[in-house]
């Protein structure tokens, strides 16, 4: 049985892409650990389970229970499920503090993702995070990134200043796909339309600059080590039509990268078999 750390803000992760790697590890046998800054329970993005607030009538009260947009764009189901058990779990009411990780004590890490900036900030420019992840890839450990938790990855520096994905191939959100949630947002919530986009564009930077494949591709050593599914992947509009979502039953919609200890996926639409494939990874001898 292998002990895994899953590192969380206070506030606003996806409940999809933790939730599942939970349930999926847990019922492997492994033993998950979670870690907040405080040491207190981490809440999720509420729009991201209930889907309330992302119509373009979200904002006014009684009304923005009546979901559309907000059903598409939320957890599915098995992903709700999870998240309603994993609430059960006395480990994640129980969470140890960033500052107390040391990762020699951990078999592997696995990096969630979520896009609010309210709340994922904190997580993504962590010192202390950084740092925990560089001491996880120089000791050759399992690491599995996905979404967001890339960009934790990448802006994490090895012994010699280079990020610890300098030389790894790896995938990330691709901006395909941040871009359409973006633009969806734009009109569905436009009270809030950057919503999507946890760092925007400075004045002088181009569209798209300070995207979460952009800012990754940056810190690797060829920009050519960052994948996204090849046009003749089978199940090509599937995988990257930002709509259909893995299931336990069918991996046809999900794209991951592995590169040694390293495994990495794109979005929660990726999350089951990303989590199956890093619990195996996690078995291996």
């Amino acid at each position: 049985m292998a002990r895994i750390l899953i590192p969380l803000p206070h506030r606003d992760f996806d409940p999809s892409e933790v939730a599942v790697s939970w349930r999926t590890l847990h019922a492997d046998g492994h033993a998950v650990v979670f870690a907040t800054p405080d040491g207190q329970p981490a809440s999720a993005d509420e729009l991201m389970l209930n889907g309330i607030g992302l119509d373009p009538w979200g904002w006014l009260p009684g009304l923005n229970r009546l979901r559309l947009v907000g059903l598409l764009l939320r957890a599915n189901a098995d992903a709700r499920k999870d998240y309603a058990a994993m609430l059960q779990d006395a480990a994640f009411h129980a969470p140890l503090r960033w500052e107390a990780l040391d990762a020699s004590a951990f078999d592997g890490l696995l990096l969630p993702g979520g896009h609010r900036a309210r709340g994922m900030r904190e997580y993504l420019e962590s010192p202390l995070l950084q740092q925990l992840v560089a001491a996880f890839f120089a000791a050759d450990k399992p690491v599995a990134a996905i979404c967001h938790g890339v960009l934790l990855a990448a802006r994490s520096r090895s012994a010699d200043g280079k990020s610890v994905l300098y030389g790894r191939r790896t995938t990330a959100l691709t901006w395909a796909l941040e871009r359409k949630a973006w633009a969806t947002a734009r009109i569905s919530r436009f009270w809030d339309p950057l919503y999507y986009r946890t760092y925007d564009e400075a004045p002088d930077q181009p569209v798209g600059y300070m995207s979460v494949q952009q800012e990754v591709t940056r810190a690797l050593a060829d920009p050519r080590d960052f994948l996204d599914v090849p046009p003749d992947a089978a199940d090509y509009r599937r995988k990257t039509n930002g709509l259909a979502r893995d299931s336990e039953r069918d991996a046809s919609p999900a794209f991951v990268v592995r590169d040694g200890n390293y495994l990495s996926a794109r979005w929660p639409g990726d999350v089951h078999r990303f989590a199956r494939e890093f619990s195996a990874l996690l078995a291996r001898p």
